[in-house]
């Protein structure tokens, strides 16, 4: 029998693919709502321990409370006004809505149903694909384009792991960003004692709707953004964090790890990223938990990216061309 295998489930009566591993007890609980993780554990000396922290229910999923664990395409956090202008055409994502009540954030992706195209398990892995071809000129307003995307995720003896990719089959480029929103923790006390540590060279300043300020005013040292500056392990305190980090230092690898610390049980986590940037969020604005898990955050590009010409190279998916953006965690104590 192979150490890994797939289980199909439910949760509160949504379908669910679930990747165990049979050796350690490890196990990734996934519904097919938007390739949403819903729980991560791992087996500790003290029992089960939940890593994520998800939704509670299929109606608090299905209202989208929190973005927890939400797959951010074809845009990663806000998009100001919601409205963009691409190759010289003004885009509303939000056609009739008042100025005042404009608010559009992380994209389309995280609320559509999406089939599973395979799942495999073996002594290597567990894993699942899922596939979205939704995406297309008239489904979403303000997006015109057309988006083949693929959810990868993996579980094995190196943590979670996610690849996502993007394949423009339009006939025009396309705008394109994405990220990761899952809300991680290391037990029940909450994250006052625990300790961030994220080497980097710039924070990114807001106004304050949270919008990065404009032209390259938006990089600054991150000894001027304070909130954001965990380039030592510094406990996180009641410091309200909901910011982006920018050209985090990567490893001998090329990788970026942001690392979440709990000094009192010696439990650690390190979420890894390919590249972009990590945005942060002590979930003080939410309507359930606030402050009880961190939200580290991989993105490929910064807030507001679709609006600044500085980005416009990178959020560019030429026709035929492709985007692959990969991250992951890994959990470890003692």
């Amino acid at each position: 029998m192979p150490r890994y295998r797939i289980v199909h489930d439910h949760f509160d009566g949504l379908p669910t693919v679930a990747l165990e591993d049979t050796h350690s007890g490890a196990r990734a609980m996934l519904c097919t709502t938007g390739a949403t993780l819903l729980s991560w554990q791992q087996a500790t000396a003290d029992g089960t321990l939940d890593l994520i922290d998800g939704y509670a229910s299929a109606a608090e999923l299905h209202s989208q409370a929190g973005v927890r664990s939400g797959i951010m395409a074809p845009f990663s956090n806000r998009v100001a006004d919601a409205r963009y202008r691409f190759d010289g055409a003004l885009h509303d994502l939000q056609p009739g809505v008042p100025d005042a009540e404009r608010l559009i954030y992380h994209g389309f992706l995280r609320s559509l149903e999406l089939p599973i195209a395979e799942a495999w398990a073996d002594d290597e892995a567990a894993s699942v694909e899922f596939a979205c071809t939704a995406i297309r000129p008239g489904a979403f307003a303000g997006y015109p384009f057309a988006l083949d995307l693929r959810i990868l995720f993996s579980l094995s003896d190196q943590g979670i792991a996610l690849e996502l990719e993007a394949h423009n089959v339009g006939d025009v480029a396309a705008p394109y960003s994405c990220g990761w929103h899952p809300y991680f923790r290391l037990g029940d006390e909450g994250i006052e004692h625990l300790k961030l540590h994220l080497p980097a060279r710039h924070g990114i300043a807001t106004d304050a709707e949270l919008i990065p300020l404009v032209d390259g005013t938006a990089y600054q040292p991150l000894h001027a953004l304070p909130a954001l500056d965990f380039r030592l392990p510094w406990a996180i305190g009641h410091t309200v964090i909901d910011g982006c980090v920018a050209d985090p230092i990567a490893d001998a690898h090329g990788i970026v790890l942001t690392r979440l610390r709990d000094p009192l049980n010696r439990r650690a986590l390190e979420v890894w990223q390919h590249g972009g940037l990590v945005h942060l969020f002590t979930g003080d604005t939410l309507a359930r938990d606030g402050r009880r898990a961190v939200a580290i955050e991989p993105v490929s590009a910064m807030t507001d990216a679709f609006n600044r010409p500085d980005c416009a190279a990178a959020i560019r998916l030429p026709p035929g061309g492709s985007h692959r953006f990969r991250c992951g965690a890994r959990f470890a104590q003692g």
